[in-house]
C-alpha cells in the first residue's frame, strides 16, 4: 500500500503528499498521558501518531481509531489488531462511536481540517467533544498559520484554542494546537 497512491486518489481525504514525520507525531502526541479512559484517533492514516501514542504509553486496546479511508483502515486493522478501527467519517462521529462504552481521555486529529467546509470542520470538533471527558483535550495540526476555526465559532461553542508549537521538519511543516472547553459549565454542545 502506497501513502502517494492513496493521496492521489483522494488528496482532500488524505491532505499531505507524505505520511506525518515523527516529530509532528511526538508534539501532538507529548500531553497524551498514559491515564485511564479511551484515546480516540480521527484520520489516523498510516499510523505515524498511534505508534507515538503507544510510545506514550497509551495500551493498544485502549485505542480507538476513526478511518475512512478503506486502504488505510486495512493496513491499521493489521498493524494494530487490540485497538477498535472504525471505518467511518470523522466528520459523522455520533453514530460510529456508539460502541464506545465510556468518554474518551484525549482525540488527537491527522485530520485535513483545512480541505473541510467549516460547516464539516465544526461538526469534527463539536463531534469529538460529544465523546470527550469534561477535562479532556483535542490536539490537531495544520498546516496553516492558524487553527483550522474562527476565533469567533471557537468562542461561541466555549472552546479554549492553545498553540503547543510548530514543526519544521514535517513535509509541510505543521503547527500543533491544543483545544478544550473553557469551563464544563459553559459548553455548549452540538
Amino acid at each position: 500500500m502506497s501513502f502517494l497512491r492513496t493521496w492521489r486518489r483522494s488528496p482532500g481525504r488524505v491532505g499531505a503528499i507524505a505520511p506525518s514525520s515523527a516529530a509532528l507525531a511526538r508534539l501532538i502526541t507529548s500531553e497524551v498521558a498514559a491515564a485511564p479512559g479511551r484515546v480516540l484517533e480521527l484520520g489516523p492514516g498510516t499510523g505515524v501518531f498511534t505508534r507515538a501514542l503507544l510510545e506514550r504509553g497509551v495500551r493498544e486496546e485502549d485505542l480507538v481509531l476513526v478511518e475512512a479511508a478503506p486502504e488505510f483502515a486495512a493496513l491499521l486493522e493489521r498493524r494494530f489488531p487490540a485497538a477498535q478501527v472504525l471505518r467511518a467519517d470523522a466528520r459523522y462521529l455520533p453514530h460510529p462511536l456508539s460502541r464506545v462504552d465510556s468518554p474518551v481521555s484525549a482525540v488527537v486529529s491527522g485530520l485535513p481540517l483545512r480541505n473541510l467546509s467549516r460547516r464539516h470542520r465544526l461538526a469534527v470538533l463539536l463531534g469529538a467533544f460529544g465523546h470527550l471527558a469534561v477535562d479532556g483535550a483535542f490536539y490537531q495540526f495544520t498546516y496553516g498559520a492558524r487553527f483550522p476555526l474562527p476565533r469567533s465559532w471557537t468562542d461561541r461553542h466555549g472552546f479554549k484554542v492553545q498553540r503547543l508549537g510548530r514543526v519544521y521538519g514535517n513535509l509541510p511543516p505543521a503547527t500543533v494546537y491544543r483545544v478544550t472547553r473553557r469551563a464544563a459549565s459553559r459548553w455548549i454542545g452540538a
